[in-house]
């Protein structure tokens, strides 16, 4: 097998980045169909807790029961937040994969560039995230029923909303745009590391595979 792998690997050393790069454009396709995030809001009248799942493209679960409580406390409705995110998300991620796509069949210096939209899209989102609830948290109707100091929801972990406990999870969708991420960053480490051991005329083994050969040359 280890075989098998050296004389495809010597065929083309630059195969190895290039299957990082296009293993995660698919990953980063494919989150499109998980959530990213979850928040579950736990009080003794909810024994099974009730719980939102937020994709990138809409919201999911117990949204109605949850948006006639935050009603008490002037809170907006949740799907009024990233409406434009909402809409831009599946064309965001569809251009950053066909990005990664591009660059897995192109070895110039400067197409490294291409990679930036799906490495930076995790942390996008965490941030806009963030954004939504603090803005939510801190924007509430002065004449709700329930006055609450201003607040802002956990964006991972535990807090408590008046009577509630909010449990605030990573979720699958988020986890595959991460490994995208990291992916990405393999591909150009290797690539790199590889276009550098050809111009040296320098063989290169990563474990049992023999990324460069003795007789490679640039």
């Amino acid at each position: 097998m280890v075989e098998r792998l050296n004389a495809w690997m010597r065929e083309d050393p630059f195969r190895l980045p290039r299957a990082f790069f296009i293993g995660a454009s698919w990953l980063l396709l494919l989150s499109l169909l998980f959530p990213y995030w979850r928040m579950t809001l736990q009080a003794p009248q909810y024994p099974g807790g009730l719980r939102v799942d937020v994709y990138v493209t809409h919201l999911a679960g117990d949204v109605n029961e949850v948006d006639n409580l935050n009603h008490y406390i002037g809170m907006k409705k949740l799907h009024e937040a990233a409406q434009v995110e909402r809409f831009l998300a599946p064309l965001a991620i569809g251009a950053a994969a066909l990005l990664g796509e591009a660059l897995a069949f192109t070895r110039h210096r400067w197409a490294a560039v291409l990679a930036l939209p799906a490495m930076l899209f995790p942390i996008i989102f965490l941030a806009d995230m963030y954004y939504w609830l603090y803005r939510y948290g801190h924007d509430l109707d002065p004449n709700a029923p329930l006055r609450l100091p201003p607040f802002t929801p956990p964006l991972i972990g535990v807090g408590v909303v008046g009577q509630f406990r909010t449990v605030a999870e990573l979720q699958v969708g988020f986890w595959m745009a991460l490994a995208a991420s990291l992916l990405i960053a393999l591909g150009l480490h290797f690539r790199r590391v590889i276009r550098t051991a050809l111009e040296r005329h320098q063989p290169l083994r990563v474990g049992p595979l023999m990324l460069v050969p003795e007789e490679a040359r640039a």
